[in-house]
């Protein structure tokens, strides 16, 4: 018997729906006979159709062979297919799989007879790249990828009218209340049925009180990580595709964000915050009301929920469907994230991204009190203990000591105060760990006070005591919850049940007693002391500040932060980019740690700047000692130049005896240019290509660096000639046949010279820093040196990145080579973060300088930099960096070669000590770069406590050059999480 044409589903009124059970060989047949095409068929999974992609005789996709759920009708076909249709007719920048159809127009469909009934079958475009699907964890970009599809399609589907849109699904969260009291009972374990019931019913009673102000619409609602389709090669996975109508059907219209929120939740890696980016991005394309915004996370959770039942009915009632009983474990995952956060909590995060979290919902704030809180204690008597990022107190790695706290606290008590508070609100650095692959609760919903007298705490307004027991009381206080926990010896005097007046007694504490004092929503959910930064927006609009209680200002309004970033690109010219698209705002580092003022630590594994580590005390000392004293230009006579000058110039060979400081590693190569032109004489400089040197005239003109000048070599002055880059890796000669690349460069030298144009100087990095570490090949730098004197010119070592000890076995580059350039420029770790650079050459070279006019730099040299030189230099010395650069840096080698084994994108590990990249490669032949996958492993990288950046000309390499105090501890949590990253975003061998 065919299907009936107007008939359509009511899932209520069916036993089951399992999906018809074809084999390939049938669905062959089918394909032959009824629908004019012969192919190989390939079982695809489904909950409740029957899917196959059929291959064409040479193997490759001819179209998707689906046969419907028998329980589907006829006209509900057709409403699915013309929903396609008009998607891609809407919308052609998407790829939709829409129906094929024979010449005349009409569809490539038929009915078969299955077991359970008639069913319908038709042919299905098939959109090559496959789906999203996978525990593969979704990047940013992907995720709002997404969210733009989904609103898309809604935008397109808004005034789609169908007969065959009037059905009753399971999958619709118009019934979910229904779907989940229906087949809950198929949920094996207790603990887990009762979980999902109870989240139905508080998602169902919030989605029920919005339900009439929610536009009603036709909707695909399965547009989830199954049936989004990635656009082919993209990468990261990005998805411009739609597959699979079976569930369009009439509901609400956010429904169709909320489904596709739901199946991001269970990808490795993936929080709720996670799913935010596809909230903004649904929302720029679809607005949503203020009423969808507040019922979006209820229908994630109803959607959760109806899945884990639905799931369980499935693998019950169709026990050979492998799809369904897979699923199982995804789906549950589904759930925990979506219920993990009360549902207040991630409704106003819903409202934040989409710009309305002031909208009529409020932030709570404290009424003022009739009485203070503590009797006879005036809010002067009160010392605020400021726990931030950028707190004095956390000066010289306090935060990282498990009693700052306590000892802040004695001290404040001990200095007089009467009392000690903490700040609501603000991220507190005393509770963050150093290494950390997920953010810790750092923000403080409420404050913490300690005593330094006898105390009587008193009702600051009439209300009613909700609790009280011995260690804490709640009471109301206006519209909100007070909420008190102090010692458990501690009896209140108030009773449970209670109508207090403002200035009743509500305990008495003695000295040396703490309270911890949190309001929030009378009606909402209790909120933790400390909640984790990316939440915090949730929870703070639940509660409220209670410093009014003391008598103390509240926070104040702390949105200046969120335009931070936009007044920085109003006021601070954009070319000077900044890392990461939505960066951490960096306001502390200590050692190779940078904190975060949301109270996160970041291991810092690009700061070569740094090469003590961030805030190292002695250079601190020394600065703050030399600014109360002096600071004036170089022209002045003052011993610490002298000093200074005297000891850099011992760390280099002879000649190499006299010293020009500058004020940066631009500079230094500027002035080192000059100075070997103007002793040789000729202008004419030879530099090597994909090099960077710097960004005033000179060293611009001599970096070649596509990333850092996209038009580097087609814009080079007349006098600078180029040589290849002799990289022994991806280079034009590799491996062993990188000897080549000298007596190339040679020949160059010797044709300028013959051309009339002999080379002033020749410039080149002496470990080549730009292209991720590679080292030079043995002798290359012998062989151009000698080539380029022999024609009157000098060699000039850019020692910038490289030096210092940096590369471990070498406190020089171009020790590595056995040569004594003519000129070397150093910077970077010369002053750890103070702009400082030298440039040291012998006395004739310099003394030739005299023929251009003189040289000075008003800074360059100065007291405060000549002594921040110095300090830097015996830390190095005294802390032996070079020697842990050597031993830290050689275990972390090791780790990196270890992950090249396991993951096939590792092309190459190169480098010495501390100055290593990680080259990353489609494949290990071609050696195409993975530059966006690079990019995608950074910003997952930071999102699991690394900061980490690429560099190279294609920008696929890592570059690993943290301060040279990291320890093994820090570089293992580095080569973790790297590991981890690769394994989340789907890298294997």
């Amino acid at each position: 018997m065919l299907p009936d044409e107007y008939r359509t589903i009511d899932f209520f009124t069916e036993d089951a729906l399992p999906a018809p059970r074809m084999a390939p060989a049938e669905a062959e047949l089918i394909a032959a006979e009824h629908l004019g095409i012969t192919a190989r068929a390939q079982a695809l999974g489904s909950q409740q159709d029957a899917n196959f992609l059929l291959h064409a005789e040479d193997g490759t996709p001819a179209a998707i062979l689906k046969i419907a759920n028998p329980a589907f009708g006829t006209v509900e076909i057709e409403a699915q297919d013309a929903a396609a249709d008009l998607i891609a007719s809407a919308r052609p920048e998407l790829r939709i799989a829409t129906v094929l159809r024979r010449p005349d127009g009409s569809p490539w469909r038929t009915t078969v007879d299955t077991e359970n009934g008639p069913a319908v079958a038709r042919l299905l475009c098939y959109l090559p790249g496959g789906t999203l699907s996978g525990p593969r964890h979704l990047s940013p970009g992907t995720v709002a990828g997404m969210g733009t599809i989904v609103g898309k399609v809604s935008t397109a589907l808004r005034d789609f009218r169908h007969p065959g849109l009037d059905r009753v699904l399971q999958w619709d969260p118009q019934h979910a209340d229904r779907v989940v009291a229906k087949l809950a009972g198929h949920i094996g374990e207790p603990d887990r049925r009762t979980a999902v019931q109870t989240a139905t019913a508080e998602a169902w009673a919030h989605v029920h009180k919005l339900a009439a102000t929610l536009p009603l619409q036709a909707v695909h609602l399965d547009l989830t990580d199954d049936n989004l389709i990635r656009c082919p090669d993209s990468r990261p996975p990005m998805p411009d595709g739609v597959i699979d109508f079976s569930d369009v059907t009439t509901s609400w219209a956010v429904g169709e964000l909320a489904v596709s929120l739901s199946s991001m939740l269970h990808h490795d890696g993936i929080e709720p915050h996670h799913v935010l980016p596809a909230v903004r991005a649904f929302h720029a394309v679809r607005p949503l009301s203020a009423e969808e915004a507040e019922a979006v996370w209820p229908l994630v959770v109803l959607r959760a929920a109806a899945l884990v039942a639905s799931g369980w009915h499935q693998a019950a009632v169709d026990e050979d469907n492998v799809y369904a009983k897979a699923a199982l474990d995804r789906e549950w995952r589904i759930f925990e994230q979506a219920t993990g956060l009360p549902l207040p909590v991630m409704i106003r995060l819903i409202r934040d991204a989409t710009g309305m979290a002031d909208m009529p919902a409020r932030t709570a704030r404290a009424d003022a009190p009739v009485r203070p809180l503590l009797r006879d204690l005036a809010a002067d008597d009160i010392t605020l203990l400021d726990l931030s990022t950028e707190a004095d107190s956390m000066d010289h790695g306090a935060w990282m000591d498990a009693g700052t706290e306590a000892r802040l606290v004695t001290t404040a008590l001990a200095d007089g105060a009467a009392a000690v508070a903490t700040r609501y609100a603000h991220a507190r650095l005393t509770r963050t760990p150093a290494l950390s692959a997920v953010s810790t609760a750092t923000v403080p919903t409420g404050i913490d006070l300690w005593l330094g007298r006898d105390a009587v705490v008193q009702v600051p307004a009439a209300g009613k005591v909700l609790a009280a027991a011995p260690g804490h009381v709640e009471l109301t206080c206006g519209a909100q919850a007070l909420s008190l926990s102090f010692p458990r010896v501690a009896q209140p005097v108030v009773t449970t049940g209670a109508t207090v007046q403002a200035g009743e007694d509500i305990i008495h504490l003695r000295s040396g007693a703490s309270v911890h004092v949190a309001l929030r929503d009378a009606d909402g959910p209790a909120a933790p002391r400390l909640v984790r930064p990316e939440y915090a927006v949730g929870w703070l609009a639940l509660t409220a500040d209670p410093a009014p209680l003391l008598g103390l200002p509240a926070d104040s309004d702390r949105t200046r932060e969120r335009d931070l970033l936009d007044r920085r690109d109003a006021a601070f010219a954009t070319v000077q980019e900044h890392y990461y698209a939505n960066p951490p705002r960096i306001e502390r580092g200590w050692r190779h740690h940078l904190l975060s003022t949301d109270g996160r630590s970041y291991l810092d594994i690009v700061n070569n700047v740094t090469p003590l580590g961030h805030a190292h005390p002695r250079v601190e000392q020394a600065v703050s000692r030399q600014l109360r004293r002096l600071n004036t230009n170089s022209r002045f006579h003052y011993a610490s130049v002298v000093e200074f000058t005297e000891r850099l110039a011992t760390l280099l060979p002879d000649p190499l005896d006299t010293v020009f400081l500058v004020n940066s590693g631009s500079e230094a190569v500027d002035l080192g240019l000059r100075l070997a032109i103007g002793a040789s004489g000729r202008p004419d400089v030879v530099a090597l290509r994909e090099a960077y040197h710097g960004w005033t005239y000179a060293s611009d003109a001599v970096s070649t660096s596509l990333q850092d000048n996209p038009n580097a070599l087609a814009t080079r002055p007349s006098w600078v000639h180029t040589v290849d880059s002799p990289n022994s890796y991806r280079g034009r000669h590799r491996g062993s046949d990188a000897v080549r690349y000298a007596p190339e460069a040679v020949a160059v030298i010797d044709g300028l010279a013959a051309a009339g144009r002999p080379a002033g100087a020749f410039i080149a990095e002496t470990f080549y820093g730009n292209a991720g570490g590679v080292a030079l090949p043995d002798g290359y730098l012998a062989q151009v040196y000698a080539s380029v004197r022999r024609h009157g010119g000098l060699a000039v070592a850019d020692e910038v990145q490289v030096g210092y000890g940096r590369l471990g076995r070498w406190f020089w580059g171009f020790e590595q080579q056995r040569v004594v350039p003519d000129i070397v420029c150093v910077a970077k770790a010369m002053g750890n973060g103070h702009p400082l650079g030298a440039v040291i050459t012998s006395k004739a070279v310099a003394d030739r300088y005299r023929d251009q006019g003189y040289f000075f730099s008003s800074t360059g040299g100065s007291p405060v930099s000549s002594v921040v030189g110095l300090t830097v230099l015996d830390a190095l010395r005294d802390e032996d960096l070079q020697g842990n650069a050597a031993r830290v840096g050689g275990h972390l080698k090791s780790r990196l070669e270890a992950l090249a084994d396991r993951y096939g994108i590792i092309g190459a590990v190169h480098g010495s000590g501390l100055y290593l990249g990680l080259e990353l490669v489609r494949d290990r032949v071609g050696l195409e770069p993975a530059t966006e996958e690079t990019a995608e492993l950074c910003d997952r990288m930071l999102d699991l406590g690394v900061i980490l950046q690429p560099t190279g000309d294609h920008l696929n390499i890592l570059k690993i050059k943290p301060p040279l105090c990291i320890d093994t501890t820090a570089a293992d949590f580095f080569a973790d999480m790297l590991d981890l990253a690769l394994t989340q975003l789907g890298h294997s061998r």
